[in-house]
């Protein structure tokens, strides 16, 4: 029996070793262990940016491009047939102006035979006429005169008109 109490004695001194070793590895580990809750803090990582894979970003494009595709061939299909209609109107607008010039030069010159025969067969009555048709003649050429610088405005406005649409519809497609 001795020969056991001999080797019970052994094994709680191993016993009384491993647990020394055990208790210190205890309280090293707590000395390490006990900065975990600030350590937890510093070291949380915060998301400044929200990062996506690649896929996920061409998948997001492909879906916009696919939603937007047919809004934008709306909008150039309705921005090409104003300006067709807004250069047919400037096309008719300067027609319209070289009529009413052709009308002006012809209207002038007309209106100087006129007159040079209305002078004639004023002479021929009486002298006191021709100041009253020179009179009227001028007002005519003023009043048509006017027409034409009016028309002239309008065609250079829609010309303007014309040139800021195309410039908003080329920023616009640039910045798609």
């Amino acid at each position: 029996m001795s020969s056991n109490t001999a080797s019970y004695g052994d094994c709680v001194s191993a016993l009384r070793a491993s647990l020394s070793f055990l208790e210190s590895s205890v309280t090293t580990l707590e000395s390490g262990v006990s900065d975990f809750p600030r350590l937890m803090s510093v070291l949380k990582t915060a998301r400044h940016y929200e990062l996506i894979p690649q896929t996920t970003l061409q998948a997001a494009e492909a879906s916009l491009r696919s939603e937007l595709a047919p809004a934008i061939s709306t909008l150039l299909d309705r921005a090409d047939a104003h300006i067709e209609r807004v250069d047919r109107r400037i096309e008719t607008l300067k027609a319209r102006a070289e009529l009413q010039q052709g009308r002006l030069d012809n209207s002038s010159s007309s209106s100087s035979s006129r007159q040079q025969q209305q002078q004639q067969h004023s002479r021929s009555k009486s002298g006191g006429g021709s100041t009253a048709l020179d009179g009227s003649a001028k007002l005519r050429a003023r009043v048509l005169k006017q027409r034409r610088e009016a028309l002239q405005y309008s065609v250079e406005r829609l010309e303007l008109e014309v040139l800021q649409k195309e410039r908003e519809l080329r920023k616009h497609l640039d910045a798609t």
